[in-house]
């Protein structure tokens, strides 16, 4: 099982970031985090890197019910999504797979809203 989902898209990067944002919105979530990869490397360690950031999405009712039924499952969240444009007007979008980054986790209720995050997921992906 693979640890994400993904797709390539053609468009600027700050478009592609506003699509999925977008298309997250529509399955209920919405972002806690931007992590900007690019400005941070240049930053920290003075190099040039692609664009590249991290979105952190969180479905609220989700994040509430896996919490529930696991009390240290926020080290796993929020749902990570990278949107990269190694050249130009060519971005990928990937997205965690929560169901197999849940497998270690021996809970079922967690499997099942795993299960679920990930149908939704693979939605915003598809429809990008």
């Amino acid at each position: 099982m693979k640890y994400y989902f993904n797709k390539k898209i053609t468009g600027s990067f700050e478009e592609a970031i506003q699509r999925v944002t977008s298309a997250l919105n529509k399955e209920g979530f919405g972002l806690l985090t931007e992590i900007d990869i690019t400005a941070t490397l240049k930053k920290k360690l003075g190099v040039d890197f692609y664009n590249y950031k991290i979105l952190g999405a969180c479905n609220p009712s989700f994040a509430y019910n896996a919490l529930l039924a696991e009390d240290k499952i926020g080290t796993m969240l929020p749902c990570n999504i990278i949107v990269q444009e190694k050249k130009p007007g060519k971005v990928e979008v990937s997205a965690i797979n929560p169901a197999a980054s849940m497998k270690l986790i021996l809970n079922k209720d967690l499997h099942r809203i795993a299960t679920e995050v990930k149908d939704k997921l693979k939605k915003v992906i598809k429809e990008l």
